[in-house]
């Protein structure tokens, strides 16, 4: 399975802020979206990424403000993104070696999505459930 086939059963919706928003603006949209990681694009260029990690760790453990603090002092611009065509295991790879949970989608350096170590699990099972139901037919056939 591709990063493609997970995008065409969640979607494509892409959420993004500027670097220049609040923390608390950011956590506000992610709340409204019910997300754990939203992007930061400037001029259709990928700038960075916040997730709910980066709040705890730089923000709530530092005892700084959310609504005084910007995005662009705590978001992470070292972006670990993947293509299309890329697939489960690569992306699982990734996840694993980067400590990440979320990876930008990116096609000809656009953004066209994002996905979670969620989607990539959830798409793992559902492989899974078919290989076994596979398997089933075959035994009792």
């Amino acid at each position: 399975m591709t990063v493609d086939q997970i995008l065409s059963t969640k979607g494509k919706k892409v959420y993004s802020i500027l670097s220049t928003n609040t923390v608390y603006e950011a956590l506000t949209v992610m709340s409204e979206k019910n997300i754990g990681a939203i992007l930061i694009i400037e001029d259709a260029i990928l700038k960075g990424i916040l997730s709910e990690r980066d709040y705890a760790r730089k923000i709530v453990l530092k005892a700084k403000s959310s609504k005084k603090a910007f995005v662009h002092e705590i978001m992470e611009t070292d972006i670990v993104t993947v293509k299309p065509s890329d697939n489960l295991e690569y992306c699982m790879e990734l996840m694993n070696t980067k400590r990440v949970r979320h990876l930008p989608v990116l096609d000809n350096g656009i953004v066209i999505g994002i996905i979670s170590i969620g989607d990539v699990v959830k798409a793992i099972i559902e492989m899974q459930k078919d290989t076994i139901q596979h398997l089933n037919t075959y035994i009792t056939q």
